[in-house]
């Protein structure tokens, strides 16, 4: 039985996100970006900048320099006036150069602090250390294309180049719940920026979360861990369960041994469920930083800055929180709209041509449906937001009914052809009388043929005054049932 005992320990946990950004070019040659063609042919997006061939020099991509300072801002970082390109050395056969340009002690986004919603709904403030931009590396296969076996592995180079924000957290999560929420929110960012598509199967992000742990034993000593880093986690789910597969295992370690370990790179085997020890881990003096002779400083202007703040604009929190407190929306309706930045401005220009928030989020709901039958985007479907707030209003003069199969109907033919949505609904149909003299009439019919079910709603049975509507309604078309419910009403007492 073990002498240690661990009476209590705080979770200590910083997290490194590499983000592949969206440029169609790769980070310093025009070579296309491998994030955004995904899928070429093994080794077709090279040139001899990526080869390392002599001679040949590198050209920054001023595009994604742009989106790493809109992601920073996002962030709530620091921009940096003045950045430089080091040169991080080091030997592996996916870096042809034998070297990574990357940014060391000038980071072109230096401190922020971003505020994360965490698992109980507290906000709790994770510092950014920084997030600075870089080269990929290639990818080794240890398998053919086809998935044929073979006794060695291939280097494809199609990565080879891409652009790269490398972001650093400080150790602020204490769960591994939060960690993973941040690599929710983190995804949302960066594709309602536009600057990366955040395609964890594609590679476009992957998570390295940095855990260590500070037990106090019985005697109240405490004791902490070694860092140790899990590289390459590419799930939501897989961040999670290896935070906290680590952190569980970090202290029966110490339970068992004594030990601390050393500071570490791990691994993580889904079949096992189990993070495993890959190597020691390098010091920054390993890599042997110096500054890229080949490319100029970046000198960031308050003309560019300001004009880059521009098209950051309201994030999606802020957005997600002023649909839910301003306009009355419900968490999850405000979480679909705000996520996305084309979606929400869509909304936004239904709120602006005249529509009921509340009403105007329910045919965004329709809308999505129609999208997801077709298999594009609600934005794609081909119907103008004017279109939608003009089917909203229609529903509030009483012309149309509130459903959603009536809205669905008119969406789709307006989708076939654009035109008035009164002139769409008219064409099918569905437009509702507010003729109260017809509907009068029909109430009296009614009233003089149905004694009993007359009977049971004087005597305060909603079920019969449903029926009562039902009744009038199937005997005449188009007929308004809020109007109908109305007149009966008057009528009946």
């Amino acid at each position: 039985m073990s002498a240690r005992v661990c009476k209590s320990f705080k979770v200590l946990v910083g997290l490194e996100i590499h983000v592949q950004l969206a440029t169609q070019t790769k980070m310093f040659t025009a070579a296309p970006n491998g994030a955004t063609h995904f899928g070429a042919d093994p080794n077709s997006l090279v040139n001899p900048v990526i080869l390392g061939l002599p001679g040949v020099l590198p050209v920054m991509n001023k595009a994604a320099v742009e989106s790493s300072i809109k992601v920073g801002l996002a962030l709530g970082c620091q921009i940096a006036k003045h950045t430089k390109w080091d040169r991080k050395s080091y030997y592996y056969p996916d870096l042809p150069k034998n070297y990574q340009i990357s940014q060391y002690d000038e980071p072109l986004c230096g401190p922020g602090v971003f505020e994360l919603e965490d698992e109980t709904g507290q906000i709790v403030p994770i510092r950014i250390r920084r997030a600075h931009l870089e080269e990929d590396a290639g990818k080794l296969l240890h398998e053919a294309p086809g998935g044929f076996r073979i006794d060695h592995s291939i280097v494809d180079l199609n990565r080879a180049g891409t652009p790269l924000l490398e972001i650093v957290t400080e150790p602020d999560f204490t769960t591994a719940k939060q960690v993973a929420l941040f690599a929710q929110e983190l995804q949302k960012l960066v594709q309602f920026l536009g600057v990366s598509e955040g395609q964890m199967q594609m590679g476009h992000m992957r998570f390295e979360p940095n855990i260590n742990v500070h037990i106090t034993d019985d005697k109240g000593v405490v004791h902490k861990t070694a860092i140790t880093e899990v590289k390459n986690l590419n799930s939501f789910s897989v961040v999670e369960r290896a935070t906290a597969f680590e952190l569980q295992r970090q202290i029966h370690a110490w339970e068992d041994t004594g030990t601390l370990g050393k500071k570490s790179t791990y691994g993580w085997d889904e079949n096992a469920g189990a993070t495993y020890w890959q190597r020691d881990k390098e010091d920054a003096d390993d890599y042997r930083y110096f500054p890229d002779p080949d490319l100029m400083p970046v000198e960031v202007s308050d003309e560019w800055l300001n004009e880059l703040k521009s098209q950051v604009g309201e994030l999606p929190r802020a957005r997600r929180k002023r649909y839910e407190s301003a306009l009355g929306l419900n968490a999850k309706d405000a979480a679909i709209l705000a996520g996305d930045r084309a979606t929400g401005d869509y909304f936004e220009q239904i709120l602006a041509a005249g529509a009921d928030a509340r009403r105007a989020s329910t045919l965004m709901e329709t809308l999505r449906e129609i999208a997801n039958e077709r298999g594009t985007a609600a934005t794609a479907v081909g119907v103008a937001p004017t279109r939608l707030a003009e089917i909203a209003g229609l529903v509030a003069a009483g012309k149309l009914a509130g459903n959603k199969e009536t809205a669905k109907t008119i969406i789709a033919s307006l989708a076939e052809q654009d035109r008035s949505a009164e002139q769409a609904a008219a064409s099918l149909g569905l437009i509702q009388s507010t003729d109260t003299g017809e509907v009068d009439r029909l109430v009296d019919e009614l009233i003089a043929e149905n004694p009993k079910s007359l009977q049971d709603y004087r005597g305060g049975k909603q079920q019969a005054r449903g029926a009562l509507i039902g009744m009038i309604m199937k005997k005449a078309k188009g007929l308004n049932a809020k109007i109908v419910g109305e007149r009966l009403d008057a009528k009946v007492k």
